[in-house]
């Protein structure tokens, strides 16, 4: 049963992606990607916020987790497109702008996780 909430997670967690990356592309026109930052940022601050849950046992952790956590984050974050448009912006002879992202993206995303986790432990 698992195998049905993961896919039910992932298929809205890819829409959602996809959805928002069309959204922002059509308003921001830059070289930055800010349609994965902000995806990959939003998915560390809610994945961590559901790890204190989890753990706490506030919600049923399997099933939630299956569909929420690993389903829907697990499709709507994307390592590989991040990894991606690094390359590109190397290639592309923007090497600055691909350092930049590369530790944007980590150093803010174990923020946000951070700050998921802070908000879920004081509910």
């Amino acid at each position: 049963m698992e195998y049905v909430f993961v896919g039910i997670g992932g298929v809205f967690g890819a829409l959602a992606r996809y959805g928002l990356s069309k959204w922002v592309g059509q308003r921001w026109q830059g070289r930055f990607p800010l349609a994965t930052f902000g995806i990959n940022i939003t998915g560390s601050f809610v994945l961590g916020f559901l790890y204190i849950l989890f753990s706490k046992a506030i919600v049923d952790p399997t099933y939630v987790r299956d569909l929420a956590a690993t389903g829907f984050l697990g499709a709507f974050t994307t390592y590989s497109t991040f990894s991606y448009e690094i390359i590109n912006l190397v290639e592309d002879g923007e090497r600055s702008a691909g350092v930049k992202y590369f530790l944007a993206s980590v150093v803010i995303g174990l923020i946000s996780a951070y700050a998921g986790i802070v908000l879920a432990e004081h509910l």
